[in-house]
This record gives structure tokens, sequence and C-alpha cells, in this order.
């Protein structure tokens, strides 16, 4: 999630996480995945830490790894302090769907940072991946979460047979994920805080060549990378999902709006419906946070009514299921008719 002092970079060149520890399946390692030893911390607002989020619900590893979210709008992290950021709510009922810390006690994700490191001075991001026996962030770059609940969890996890990188397909998920991160996932974010009229206009003609990229890629196929969900699905959804709602309006995203692409729009409500991925969208979160955390594009901090899509609509893309089911049978009804043709040679040569 940006910044401030990203804000006001033009060209939106994202910081460098900093912590870049490895929970490990090793039980020697320094961070072993033990059930229970472990929290997310996130924003619902956040797509970085909601694709995090995402994963934990798909691997099933709510058992095992617990989870909160600060509330949606930026605040002082500190008294006396000007610096804006994540924040915890006073109470589990100010905003519904953030939490007090019920770990540390902690009044910001800026004081997380400081229990980690007393020296610390970089950005206070989420998600953070904490462990509550050493009392220390062990993880908060997003792609390297992702990784770990994906396969270092397994033996707690309710689903450890999903694998969304799996070993054939990691060529072409890591070759997608560098082109939607570049050209969506931060190329919204390019789009939104341009400060002038020619580097917008680069910005925006890249985002729509992804996105149309996307849409020729999904006529063909149920996802990204082929008929079977992966990693680069959730790290494209958590944009997309946050595309018509907040980034059309509030980042001058709206040459084209997700709803207008008819199979990327289909594909969004598939995986809205996978099990465990709805819970972790909540549009109240992040209308609230783009349209009332960076004051820079909506001073007065006014939040767009519309246009409240309903994603749990029905959508086409079982069609590929059974399509691909169809072609199997084809196939092998072919199979079956040449097996004919070579018995009926056999037996007229023995006639």
């Amino acid at each position: 999630m940006a910044t401030p002092m990203e804000n006001e970079n033009p060209n939106f060149a994202r910081t460098a996480t900093s912590f870049r520890n490895f929970v490990s399946k090793d039980p020697d390692s320094q961070f072993p995945a033990e059930s229970g030893r472990y929290h997310l911390y996130i924003s619902y607002a956040c797509p970085w830490a909601s694709r995090c989020l995402a994963i934990l619900k798909l691997k099933g590893l709510d058992k095992a790894i617990s989870f909160s979210s600060v509330q949606p709008l930026w605040r002082n992290t500190k008294e006396n302090d000007e610096h804006m950021g994540w924040v915890f709510p006073d109470s589990d009922t100010e905003v519904l769907g953030a939490e007090r810390d019920h770990i540390n006690g902690a009044k910001s994700v800026r004081e997380l940072y400081d229990i980690a490191s007393s020296n610390y001075t970089g950005k206070y991001t989420v998600p953070v991946l904490w462990d509550k026996k050493l009392k220390t962030i062990v993880n908060n770059e997003s792609s390297e979460i992702l990784r770990m609940f994906n396969t270092e969890f397994n033996h707690v996890a309710e689903n450890p047979s999903l694998d969304l990188y799996p070993p054939n397909l990691r060529a072409i998920i890591d070759e997608t994920n560098e082109w939607i991160h570049d050209g969506i996932n931060n190329g919204v974010y390019k789009c939104g805080f341009a400060t002038n009229q020619e580097t917008y206009d680069v910005e925006v003609k890249r985002l729509y060549e992804a996105l149309d990229r996307c849409e020729d890629i999904l006529r063909k196929q149920r996802f990204l990378c082929g008929n079977t969900l992966t990693e680069s699905d959730i790290r494209l959804f958590v944009t997309v999902i946050r595309f018509d709602e907040a980034y059309a309006v509030i980042f001058k995203c709206d040459k084209r709006l997700v709803r207008e692409y008819y199979h990327l729009f289909n594909y969004t409500k598939d995986i809205y419906q996978i099990a465990g991925m709805s819970s972790t969208v909540k549009m109240d979160h992040i209308k609230q946070n783009y349209y009332g955390s960076f004051p820079s594009i909506n001073p007065l901090e006014i939040i767009a009514h519309g246009p409240n899509i309903d994603y749990s609509l029905p959508h086409d893309r079982h069609r590929f299921s059974l399509e691909s089911d169809y072609t199997r049978l084809e196939l092998f009804e072919s199979a079956s008719f040449v097996c004919e043709l070579k018995l009926i040679e056999i037996f007229d040569s023995l006639g």
C-alpha cells in the first residue's frame, strides 16, 4: 500500500521491504511453521495485505495462523508527530471488521515495527507476519508471505493439496506476475499519483495495454496461467476487485471499467465466489481508505456512492472446465474409433 512519501514520487517507485525472514517447515529453523505461533496483521483496504489473507483462506490456515485488520483510515501514529499511517481502533466495535491489537496492545502498525526493532527507520507497511513467540516481525514482503503460506504450513492446512505455485507452471507464473505487477497492481497507483499530464498519459496507456492483455488471455482459458488457479490470479484479483469502486474515480483509471471487459469481469466474479475469497473483500474499508487517505488527490475526502457491484452474480467461467471435459471425451471417442478400425483390419487379415 502506498505511503505519503511515495505519493510525492511521480514514477511511484516502491521502497524495498525490510523484514525478509522466512518461515520454514523445517522444525529446526529459526522460524518453524508451528500452528498458533504466527499472526498476520492486514488492512482490508490494502491489496498487498489482502492477497496474503486470500492465500491464508484458500489454504485453510485460519486455525493455524490468526489475523486481524487495522482500521481503514490513516491517522496519526504517534502523539506530537505528523506521520499518518495504519492504526488500530480503540475497541473491537468501533469499526466493523477492524480489531484492537490483542497480541501486543499496539495502537498503530508503527508501534509493531518499533517493538521489532528499536532503530527501525523504514516505512510502516502491512502486511506484517508476526512471531508471537519471539515477539518480532518475521516478514513484511507480501510476495514472500504468499509463498510461505502456499508451501510451509501444509502439515496444518485444511487444503494442503492446493498448490498455487506448482513446479510445472512456475516459469509462466513468474513472467505473468511481473507484467501484472508493473502494469496493473502498481500501474493504477502510477496513474493516480502522476504529477503531470505526460506521465499520466504514459501510465494509463500501459495500464490498459495490460488489462487488454488479460482480456485476451481470459477469452481462451479460465485463469491467467491456464485452467488452474494460481498465485497470479490472486495478485490480479486484488486490483480488479477494487478497480471500478475506487481506482476508476480516485486514480482516474476510467478509460474502460472492469465490468466493461466481458471476460475479465466474469473472471473477477469467478474468483470472488471461490470459497473464502469473498470474506477477504470489505468494500467499505476499501472505499474509506482510498477516498479518505489521500488528501493530495481528494482533499475533501468525499466518498463516491457507487457503483456497488454484486460479484456474487452468475458468471460463465465454468464453461472452460466443461470444454476441457468435452475435449477429453472427443479424444477418447477418437481413440476408441481408431482401435475399432485396427480390430477390423486384424479380423479381415485372419479371414
